[in-house]
């Protein structure tokens, strides 16, 4: 069984072009609770995690990596970041679960990180905020958040 076939297997995981999958926050979740190699990777901006918040996985025994996929304020894509998450995540084969603000930023991160050898990257769909509801507000219609999973603000 391939490793993508033992993660869509046992946990939901939506197929997608370029990396292994997409989670929604409940699944990413249960991904970080039951696999002890399993990272979640913000890669939000310095002031988004410092203003809207972060997720809190310390009941899990594990914190968040934190790693700009645009560094801001230029929003330019990071030309360091696949080097600093090898670097940080040696084991391959690990879950590297992706967040962003509304699952965009971080599906290209999967992607990237899936180009340099990675095979269990999964984009957590509808990120941390989630999109834009009707009164063009993030927050309420999905995401980490909406979803009521851990978080805080730093």
């Amino acid at each position: 069984m391939s490793t993508h076939d033992e993660i869509a297997g046992t946990y939901e995981v939506s197929p997608a072009a370029g990396y292994a999958g997409d989670v929604a926050p409940t699944a990413a979740w249960k991904i970080l609770s039951e696999r002890k190699d399993a990272v979640l990777i913000d890669v939000r901006t310095r002031p988004e995690w410092n203003y809207v918040g972060v997720p809190d996985l310390e009941t899990l025994a594990k914190k968040p990596a934190l790693l700009e996929w645009q560094v801001f304020p230029s929003m330019q894509v990071n030309p360091d970041f696949v080097t600093a998450l090898s670097g940080a995540c040696t084991d391959k084969e690990a879950p590297l679960l992706f967040l962003c603000r509304s699952g965009v930023r971080s599906a290209a991160a999967a992607k990237a990180m899936t180009a340099a050898g990675y095979s269990r990257c999964l984009n957590v769909t509808d990120g941390f905020e989630g999109p834009l509801n009707a009164e063009a507000k993030r927050g309420a219609a999905g995401g980490w958040k909406a979803a009521g999973l851990p978080w805080r603000q730093t």
